[in-house]
């Protein structure tokens, strides 16, 4: 049985950034820390984090019951409101946003600022989409499948500009497009997918096309992991969406001839060599 992990399964360099940064605070700060929402969404590093003493807040009004400390914006980002907040509290504010969000966040307050209604591409409930629509000075519409960007109407009169959430599934954002191409709009359109996501993307489908089984490593809040596993099973109708080790049953894969793995942008290394040296060591005991 042949065993192909992605090369590109793993963190991205916006969570490495984020990731690395909490630890580096957790060690070193005598104030309490913060993380508004989890750092990543995974389980794992949240927990051993929380060992360390970083606190993770469920949203911004939490902010008023702190006294003191260091608030960290993790790397989705968060509207204005969030930045002045934290002012206001007198609390020292970390930002490890990802950079390609923070453009997101230049570039719709900049032509939201001209007037330009803002169309995003991806999911409404999103931290992500959420820190992006914070930085609209107009109206700001949210659209995650076909159906969303044929119902999509605007008045006639009216320029829009279109952005993507980072995570969101490049093959889906190219049909958003044509179908919104088909309308007579005054439109901007901005990929802001990053190139980490569209070429995991593009090598999960890859590897998927080829592969028995495939497996996706990854948080289930995880956006990007998500979008990972409909890539792949579309491609290879037996791919499983796993946690960590504790999910993957040798079942899955016993009859295989290829088994294909990728992780998600907040899957640790650790947990992507677990998964693959019990594939390998169940080859092993089938030979």
């Amino acid at each position: 049985m042949e065993v192909r992990v992605a090369e590109t399964a793993g963190f991205c360099f916006g969570v490495k950034r984020a990731v690395d940064k909490v630890y580096e605070l957790a060690e070193k700060a005598s104030r309490p820390i913060y993380t508004l929402g989890p750092v990543i969404h995974n389980e794992t590093v949240v927990d051993d984090l929380k060992k360390k003493g970083v606190r993770t807040l469920s949203g911004c009004e939490e902010l008023d019951d702190i006294q003191e400390g260091i608030v960290v914006i993790r790397s989705h980002g968060v509207g204005r409101a969030v930045y002045e907040k934290i002012a206001e509290r007198g609390l020292e504010c970390v930002d490890v946003t990802c950079p390609f969000v923070l453009k997101i966040h230049r570039i719709v307050e900049k032509e939201s600022g001209q007037g330009r209604e803002i169309l995003i591409f991806g999911d409404r409930s999103h931290p992500e989409v959420e820190g992006i629509c914070g930085w609209c000075s107009t109206k700001a519409d949210v659209v995650s499948d076909k159906a969303g960007s044929e119902d999509f109407m605007v008045r006639s009169h009216e320029k829009i500009s279109v952005v993507s959430q980072t995570t969101f599934n490049y093959n889906k954002f190219k049909d958003l497009v044509e179908i919104l191409s088909e309308k007579s709009y005054d439109s901007i359109i901005h990929n802001t997918i990053c190139d980490a996501t569209e070429k995991r993307q593009r090598e999960a489908q890859a590897i998927a096309s080829e592969a028995d089984t495939m497996l996706v490593i990854g948080g289930r809040q995880s956006s990007n992991t998500q979008k990972l596993y409909e890539i792949c099973k579309e491609e290879c109708e037996n791919t499983y969406y796993i946690q960590t080790l504790d999910d993957l049953d040798s079942e899955m894969f016993r009859s295989s001839s290829c088994v294909g793995i990728t992780a998600g942008a907040s899957t640790p290394n650790k947990i992507i060599e677990e998964v693959h040296e019990h594939v390998r060591n169940h080859v092993r005991t089938e030979l």
